[in-house]
């Protein structure tokens, strides 16, 4: 079994990361070259520095995920065909091409049931008053070289956009070009979230910002002090709505 790695905290916010981790555990071969583990395709670049960093600043706990999304997507539905991809932005994963049910069922009941069954007791037992998840994306797609992606950060949001509503103007306000369900949209990318907070009707913060901004220390500073007071301020208008 491979578990999530878990942050204590006090603070009425559960963070939440997904893609966070590269690692490929010991008896999974993805036949891929190595180096595409860092590529976007392998993780969430700078979302676990960034969840770390703010579960310092908000004083926060967090669930982290510790598995590559190529051995298994924990943002994906069990019964989804992306969930073990088989390609990932035009590129084949061949260890995924052939599995047996048998592989496909030790993977959900080892990786992806542990990390879903952590949320579902962190927020049984802290009762959170928000999740905030942490994304991030690339500034272009090997698949789609011609499409643009402008925005530092986007904001992400299926049937409960309360946080959503509040967030966009807030960090709009400080002069960011701020994605609208971009680059992705939560109606269709939103497992989660969906999981744990709409099931639940409990406001989420869910976030995706541009990877080439998280490569450096200072960058993973900037944006956890602009999330960090973002939180605040949500938190506050949630209260008084």
């Amino acid at each position: 079994m491979t578990l999530p790695r878990q942050i204590k905290g006090t603070a009425p916010v559960l963070i939440i990361a997904d893609h966070a981790s590269n690692r490929v555990p010991e008896g999974v071969d993805l036949g891929i070259d190595p180096a595409l583990l860092e590529d976007h395709i392998g993780i969430d670049i700078g979302t676990a520095a960034l969840a770390e960093a703010l579960a310092e600043a908000l004083e926060a706990p967090a669930i982290i995920a510790t598995v590559s999304r190529l051995v298994i997507d924990m943002n994906r539905e069990p019964g989804e065909l992306s969930l073990i991809p088989s390609a990932s932005d035009g590129h084949v994963i061949p260890g995924n091409l052939a599995l047996s049910e048998t592989e496909h069922v030790l993977r959900r009941t080892a990786i992806h049931t542990p990390y879903h069954a952590a949320i579902d007791a962190a927020v049984e037992t802290h009762r959170p008053e928000l999740l905030l998840s942490l994304h991030s994306f690339t500034p272009q797609l090997a698949t789609a070289p011609d499409e643009q992606r402008p925005w530092p950060i986007g904001i992400l949001y299926n049937q409960d956009s309360r946080a959503a509503r509040i967030a966009l103007p807030l960090l709009a306000a400080r002069g960011l070009h701020v994605g609208d369900n971009q680059p992705y949209s939560g109606e269709t990318l939103n497992y989660t979230m969906d999981r744990h907070a709409e099931a639940r009707g409990l406001p989420y913060f869910c976030i995706e910002i541009r990877n080439d901004g998280l490569r450096t220390r200072e960058d993973i500073a900037h944006w956890c002090r602009i999330i960090a007071d973002t939180t605040h301020q949500l938190l506050r208008a949630l209260r008084q709505s």
